[in-house]
């Protein structure tokens, strides 16, 4: 079994590096410095067969105080961590915050390792094994075992990998076919190589050739070529120690530096801002109050930060509480990740959290639905998590393609939950879902625009889709409003006709007055002959009407009007007549001018252009460039 981190963490000078070293054989401090300083300043890296098939990458952490920064990114990702405790010192300062910072980061499991056991006696050791029994009392890894050791003596190192071997054999490795992210601790320069990045790969699979990108930069990149504990392979899968070489713009050293993120998706949207669950560690003895500045440490990456708490209180020593993030600079963050905050000075570690929403709206104080929105987003079931991420995007919605971002779950995990969502309980537009409440004010909206445009012109047989869509508030995506009414014609609310959609029980009907004015209509287009008051010329009673447009169209469909252009209606049987006495009169003529239909139509040049036209149209006539042609009768 591979794929399984095992970090270490403890006090300066306890022996975390000598401890690795005896049981890898690697020497993890890789520095200059740190070997003439025997202390580790930057994460150290080794691999460890802890026999029957179990294999861990080990990244040994720094343990001065100055180093902790580097700390928190080793811890990040670490799905076991060694506790080193030197047997001749016992519990230190920095073992008590390196064991706040691994149970903030929430990594599953903790072996303690017992370390320099040769350089004490038995009386000491029970001692120093009960002191740290009651420094774990209380927290998640209350009861975990102590392993006695001597890195001198080689002593306790099969004891160890045993205690390890059946750990492992309750976890899962990292999801293999998740979203690949590679947060990078290292970037450096390889003559005859390139730029090679280095980091623990967190999730997905990485292949050789691979399209990536350096988020958040957005760098483009190829992997050009892979190694996994100094092993050349073609792919690198979640917990591997990877390294990667890059080419392309993605591969400028001058751009990509520590703190940056590798992956493959799209979906990954730096953002300047995070909402999350903030826990204060009980013995920091600080408080975090409304704007306050602190250093935020997510994976690899530091950033200071501002703290706008969206709940009324400051957050004291234990206490748990909604803060949202305003950071100084941007980061590639995904739901549920861990996070720890240090104070801006003096620099200490006073807190930690989970993300709630990596690229969320500006909150301030949070309403009780908003709340209950953001605990489903941690901790529901898949269902429950996307629900809520609906009701939070509201009329924007949330992109299919970013949800394993945006829930922080595999990808397999969000289709199967996106294919069982109860039908009704959401609505897709476009390549995004919105929650039910949008679906059902959405509708709600709809139908009332409907029957107001029916209200407003009920001799019109359906509303334009254009003053429906509008009755949707102005934020909301254009394709939102065609997948809520299509939702509603599917399911016969609406019926669509004529561009339009309207109430199926909807029949176009004029009022009696409606019924008196079309009459009047008539009477002055009936008047006029063939050529009547255009339009914007009608007497004023009939001009200034709001439904004189669908009045005339309802004639039109009756029959009793034609419509010859736009603003031009003519009685039906003057324009009836008119034809006939073309067809009588110039019938089988031919290249004739304006002038020649003056005597059968009887309109002056403002009506009979516009009325040839017409006539060319219905083929009447016949134009050409030499006039127009007026076929023989019958």
């Amino acid at each position: 079994m591979s794929g399984l981190i095992l970090g270490t963490a403890g006090h300066i000078d306890h022996g975390k590096s000598a401890l690795v070293r005896a049981l890898t054989g690697v020497d993890p401090d890789r520095l200059q410095e740190e070997k003439a300083r025997g202390i580790t300043i930057e994460l150290g890296f080794a691999e460890l067969d802890a026999g029957e098939g179990v294999r861990f990458g080990v990244v040994d952490v720094p343990g001065h105080e100055a180093f902790v920064r580097a700390m928190v990114a080793g811890a990040a990702g670490v799905d076991v961590v060694l506790l080193i405790v030197a047997a001749d010192e016992g519990v230190m300062p920095q073992t008590r915050e390196h064991l706040s910072i691994i149970e903030l980061l929430g990594v599953p499991a903790l072996v303690v390792a017992l370390t320099k056991c040769d350089l004490v006696e038995e009386e000491w050791l029970e001692l120093v094994a009960a002191d740290v029994e009651e420094l774990l009392r209380g927290t998640p890894y209350e009861g975990a075992p102590q392993v006695r050791t001597s890195a001198l003596r080689e002593t306790g190192l099969d004891s160890l990998c045993r205690t390890l071997r059946e750990l492992a054999g309750g976890m899962e490795a990292g999801a293999a076919d998740d979203l690949v992210r590679l947060p990078l601790d290292r970037v450096f320069t390889i003559q005859g190589t390139g730029t090679v990045v280095t980091g623990t790969l967190w999730s997905g699979t990485l292949k050789t050739g691979d399209r990536v990108r350096i988020v958040p930069q957005d760098l483009d990149a190829r992997v050009r070529g892979l190694q996994v504990h100094g092993r050349e392979v073609p792919t690198a899968q979640a917990g591997d120690r990877t390294a990667v070489a890059l080419t392309g713009a993605g591969a400028d050293r001058a751009q990509v530096e520590r703190g940056a993120t590798l992956v493959t998706s799209t979906d990954w949207t730096p953002s300047w801002m995070a909402t999350a669950r903030v826990r204060m560690l009980e013995d920091a003895d600080w408080t975090l109050a409304h704007n306050q500045r602190v250093h935020l440490h997510h994976g690899t990456a530091e950033v200071l930060a501002r703290c706008a708490l969206l709940e009324a209180a400051p957050l004291g020593p234990g206490e748990s509480g909604w803060v949202q993030f305003r950071l100084e600079e941007p980061l590639a963050m995904r739901v549920r990740d861990r996070f720890v905050i240090r104070a801006y000075s003096p620099v200490t570690t006073i807190g930690g959290g989970v993300i709630a929403e990596a690229a969320p709206p500006k909150r301030r104080r949070l309403a009780d639905e908003t709340r209950a929105a953001l605990a489903a987003v941690l901790d529901g079931d898949t269902p429950a998590v996307l629900s809520a991420l609906m009701e939070l995007s509201g009329w924007s919605g949330v992109p299919r393609s970013a949800l394993p971002v945006l829930a922080g779950l595999p990808p397999h995990a969000i289709e199967s939950a996106v294919a069982d969502l109860e039908l009704g309980s959401h609505i897709q537009s476009g390549q995004s879902l919105f929650s039910q409440g949008v679906r059902e004010e959405g509708e709600q909206l709809v139908l009332a625009a409907v029957d107001r445009g029916h209200e407003s012109d009920p001799l019109r047989a359906s509303v334009p889709m254009a003053d429906v869509r509008a009755a949707l508030p102005r934020w909301a995506p254009k394709h939102l409003g065609d997948g809520i009414i299509a939702g509603l014609v599917d399911r016969g609310v609406l019926a669509s006709a004529e561009g339009g959609v309207h109430r199926p029980d909807h029949v176009p009907e004029p009022t009696a007055e409606q019924a008196d004015a079309s009459a009047r209509l008539v009477s002055v287009l009936r008047e006029g002959g063939l050529g009547p008051p255009f339009v914007d010329e009608l007497p004023e009673d009939l001009r200034n009407r709001g439904d004189l447009r669908s009045l005339l169209r309802r004639l039109e469909q009756s029959g009793s009007v034609l419509q010859v252009a736009d603003g031009y209606y003519v009685a039906s049987e003057e324009l009836e007549g008119a034809v006939a006495r073309i067809v009588e009169q110039l019938g089988g003529r031919r290249d004739l001018g304006p002038a020649d239909f003056r005597e059968a139509l009887d309109v002056s040049r403002k009506w009979l252009i516009p009325l040839l036209n017409y006539l060319d149209g219905k083929g009447v006539t016949s134009r050409h460039d030499g006039g127009r042609d007026v076929p023989p009768p019958p």
